[in-house]
């Protein structure tokens, strides 16, 4: 237990948002940065558990780090960091499509935003076995090499059919104007052949 405490407070006294705020508020309270963290996330799962607007709190601690961490990421020339957060939001984009559809019934469980809470921090928590890490390779990974060349090929007849769809479209479009203006012209040409010239 002592080597978990002494990892955290390590974690609590690096340089970093964290770090950074949390001896902001230790200078100004004179309250130990890791009474600080405990309270602070005693209150947060409190709050996610029996708060009000649980659902926006939830959906916040789950996209705006990771979104944070993203750019930096992008801005670092880093190949590893941009692999670890691709593959967060890869397993955030498949965990919102599931929740989508089982959200109506999973909303109705007690505790759900604080276990759904628990689970984004585990998927984007930086150690080796976190949850984005660990349910890429075992699951999302394996359906995908077994899928991919099918899921190609629908996305490649999908767009075939999207551009000859357009196609034909823009053509109709432009037979039609010109059919138009022919008509407008064939109207037009009568009018101006019998309208007498003007008198000065």
């Amino acid at each position: 237990m002592g080597t978990v405490q002494q990892r955290l407070q390590r974690f609590l006294e690096s340089p970093g948002p964290v770090g950074d705020l949390l001896g902001r508020l230790e200078a100004r309270t004179g309250i130990q940065r890791l009474y600080l963290a405990s309270g602070s996330v005693v209150f947060l799962g409190l709050y996610l558990m029996f708060g009000y607007g649980a659902s926006l709190l939830c959906n916040l601690i789950g996209f705006s780090y990771p979104a944070y961490a993203s750019i930096k990421a992008i801005e670092s020339s880093n190949k590893e960091d941009d692999t670890t957060w691709l593959t967060y939001w890869v397993v955030y984009g498949v965990f919102s499509i599931a929740e989508a559809f089982s959200d109506l019934f999973l909303y109705w469980f007690p505790f759900y935003y604080a276990g759904k809470c628990l689970f984004l921090v585990w998927c984007m928590a930086p150690v080796t076995w976190n949850g984005s890490q660990v349910l890429y390779q075992n699951f999302i990974r394996p359906y995908f090499l077994k899928h991919h060349q099918a899921v190609d090929n629908v996305l490649g007849n999908l767009g075939t059919k999207a551009l000859d769809a357009a196609s034909t479209v823009t053509k109709e479009v432009l037979q039609t104007l010109v059919s138009s203006r022919a008509r407008l012209a064939a109207e037009m040409a009568p009018q101006l052949t019998l309208s007498p010239p003007e008198q000065p």
